[in-house]
C-alpha cells in the first residue's frame, strides 16, 4: 500500500505524530547523536535531553561549536497566548531557563498577532493571557530579569523587526508556502512571515547581531523552521542572515492519551489549577496498566504507554535513579497503578503548591519584564 504523504500543521490544536517519520521525510537528525557533545560543552544536559524527550535537531552541532569557541549564541522561542499555561508549555520554559543559566541571549515572543489573526481570539484577552499566564509563569518557574533576556509582544516591538516581515514577502511565493503549510488564508500567511522575523531578527546588528540562533520547538512547528531557513538562505547576501538551528521535543500527552492542549481542559493540567483539581485530573489519567491486578502482577505494566510515567519523565522526577526504579517496578508488575498514581499525585501537589506561591508574586512583576501593547 502506498504510504500517505506527511504534512505537519503548526496550527492544529491536538495531533499525534509518528516521530520516526520526521527523520525520514524532513531531514531532522536524532538528538542522541549530539548528546555526548552536549555533556562536553555545556556540562550536565537538561533532563529532557538525557531522557530523549528532546529527540531531534537541525544544525545543533553548530550551536555547540559556537558556544565552545566563545561565540555569542541566542535562543529564540515563543508562546501563543490562546489559553492557560499548562505542563506542555512548562517543557519549553524549562529549556529557556536552562539556556539562560548557560549565558545565552534569550528572545521570547508572545505571539499575540497570531493568536488574534489565526485563532480569532479577543484582542484584550490575548494580551491579558500573555501577561498573567505566560510571562507570570515563566517568572515563577525561574526566568531571571537581566539585560540578556528580551520578552516582547508581536504587535509591540521595534521598527526593524516589522521591516523584516515586509522584506521577506518579496522572496517567497504562495506555491512555496502552500507546499510547506497546505491551504492558507491571509492571517496564516502573515503569521508565517512574522514567525520568520521572530526567529531571524536577533541576527540584525540592531538587535545584537547574533549569528548563531537555536529555536526549541515542538515537532509540529517544523514547518515554520523550514520556511525560515529558506528565507535565511535568500537573504544571506542582502542581510547577512544564516539558517537558525532548532531542537524538537515530544508532545506532552494529555490525560486521555492525546496531545495536551489548552482547548481540552478536562485532559490538561494547568499550572494555575487548584491543587485538588489537578490531583483529581491526574488520578483519572490513562495508564499503561493491565485490565486486572492479577494480569498486572503477572505480565507487568507498560510505562511507555502511561501518562503518569510520562509526568515523572518530563516534570516530576529529577533523579534518574528514582525514575529507573519506578520503570523497573512497573515492568515487573511490582508497582500497581493505584499506588503509582498516589505517589505522582503527592509529587504534583508539592510542586503546584510551591509554584503557585511564586506565581502569585510573579503576577505583580510582569510589567518589569515586558511592555504590553496599548491596544
Amino acid at each position: 500500500m502506498e504510504e500517505k504523504p506527511v504534512r505537519l500543521d503548526p496550527w492544529a490544536s491536538a495531533v499525534k505524530l509518528e516521530y520516526d517519520k520526521l527523520f525520514r521525510y524532513f531531514g531532522i537528525k536524532p538528538f542522541q547523536e549530539v548528546l555526548p557533545r552536549v555533556s562536553q560543552v555545556f556540562g550536565d544536559p537538561l533532563h529532557l535531553m538525557r531522557r530523549g524527550v528532546i529527540f531531534g535537531h537541525r544544525d545543533y552541532d553548530k550551536i555547540l561549536e559556537a558556544y565552545k569557541s566563545g561565540e555569542r549564541v541566542a535562543l529564540v522561542t515563543g508562546f501563543m497566548p490562546s489559553g492557560k499555561f499548562h505542563f506542555g508549555h512548562k517543557m519549553v520554559a524549562d529549556q529557556i531557563i536552562y539556556y539562560q543559566k548557560l549565558g545565552f541571549e534569550i528572545f521570547i515572543v508572545i505571539a499575540d498577532a497570531e493568536a488574534y489573526a489565526v485563532r480569532k481570539l479577543d484582542r484584550k484577552k490575548v494580551i491579558e493571557i500573555g501577561l498573567y499566564e505566560y510571562v507570570a509563569n515563566l517568572i515563577a518557574l525561574g526566568l531571571e530579569k537581566n539585560k540578556h533576556t528580551h520578552i516582547y509582544f508581536q504587535t509591540n516591538y521595534e521598527k526593524p523587526y516589522y521591516r523584516l516581515i515586509q522584506m521577506f514577502s518579496r522572496k517567497i511565493t504562495m506555491a512555496e508556502m502552500e507546499a510547506i503549510y497546505g491551504d492558507l488564508e491571509p492571517g496564516k500567511v502573515v503569521a508565517a512571515l512574522t514567525q520568520a522575523a521572530d526567529i531571524l531578527h536577533p541576527q540584525l546588528e540592531y538587535f545584537g547581531g547574533f549569528k548563531y540562533v537555536v529555536v526549541p520547538v515542538g515537532a509540529d512547528q517544523d514547518p515554520h523552521i523550514r520556511f525560515t531557513r529558506d528565507i535565511a538562505d535568500r537573504f544571506e547576501n542582502e542581510l547577512g542572515l544564516r539558517r537558525p538551528a532548532s531542537t524538537y521535543h515530544r508532545f506532552q500527552t494529555g490525560l486521555d492519551g492525546n496531545k495536551m492542549s489548552s482547548s481540552r481542559p478536562d485532559y490538561t493540567i494547568f499550572l494555575s489549577d487548584p491543587v485538588d483539581v489537578a490531583v483529581r485530573k491526574l488520578k483519572r489519567a490513562l495508564t499503561g496498566g493491565r485490565a486486572t491486578v492479577e494480569e498486572q502482577r503477572r505480565l507487568g505494566g507498560v510505562p511507555e504507554n502511561c501518562t503518569i510515567y510520562e509526568f515523572y519523565v518530563y516534570h516530576l522526577l529529577q533523579d534518574d535513579r528514582e525514575l529507573a526504579r519506578i520503570y523497573s517496578e512497573c515492568k515487573e508488575g511490582r508497582l500497581l497503578c493505584g499506588p503509582d498514581k498516589q505517589y505522582a499525585a503527592e509529587l504534583l501537589a508539592k510542586f503546584l503548591e510551591e509554584h503557585q506561591r511564586r506565581l502569585e508574586k510573579a503576577r505583580d512583576r510582569v510589567l518589569d519584564y515586558v511592555e504590553p501593547p496599548e491596544f
